[in-house]
């Protein structure tokens, strides 16, 4: 049986889960997914970016345990422009909820990335300044970067996973997807990194196609 692996970029405002729960969507609108497959993490609703789905409970392990600490990358849009202490203690590690957490990589971007526009706009605050990060983590805690951003002073307002591991965002745009070959899969089991093959097809929903226009 062919281990399956998909790599979809969740939108705005969209649960990491198939069943509905209150009024946001769910990765069931952007489908028809394998009906096997589950997310290995989650990203909250506001969130957006890299979402890893799977039928193969070694994978799933593989990504969200900590002790594997993969690394996961994030464009982070902050109120304000984070001073150089402020981002000294993030790459230290900040505590949340009583524990502390693990070192970080975090750039102050000299530039906005580019990025599709959100459909839901971020609300600015008149004559307040944002800037962008890119952090890394190594671990993935209940919505982490905000509280970590939140603790020295510069809450985040957009929050984009752009990366997992060898894992990315090439090659898609927000409600799409596409599944790994099988020999990236199986590389990625194996703890290897996996190049982006932008020949491999991609799956779309009437929904995503919407979503872009």
């Amino acid at each position: 049986m062919k281990t399956i692996v998909i790599l979809f970029y969740k939108p705005y405002g969209v649960i990491s889960q198939f069943s509905r729960n209150g009024t946001w969507s769910t990765l069931a609108d952007f489908g028809p997914f394998p009906e096997s497959v589950y997310p290995a993490g989650r990203l909250d609703a506001e969130s957006e970016g890299l979402l890893v789905l799977t039928d193969d409970s070694r994978i799933k392990q593989r990504i969200t345990e900590p002790r594997y600490m993969h690394p996961r990358t994030y464009l982070v849009q902050v109120e304000r422009v984070p001073s150089d202490a402020a981002l000294g203690k993030l790459r230290r590690g900040v505590t949340i909820e009583g524990r502390k957490t693990r070192e970080a990589n975090v750039v102050l971007l000299e530039h906005e990335p580019e990025l599709p526009e959100r459909p839901v706009p971020v609300r600015f605050r008149k004559n307040v300044p944002t800037a962008w990060l890119e952090l890394t983590l190594t671990e993935g805690r209940n919505r982490q970067v905000r509280k970590m951003t939140a603790a020295v002073g510069y809450p985040t307002l957009r929050l984009i996973r752009t990366r997992i591991g060898s894992l990315t965002l090439a090659g898609l745009s927000p409600g799409a997807w596409r599944r790994l070959t099988e020999e990236e899969a199986r590389l990625l089991a194996a703890g290897d990194a996996v190049p982006h093959d932008p020949t491999v097809s991609r799956g779309r929903s009437a929904r995503s196609r919407a979503w872009r226009r």
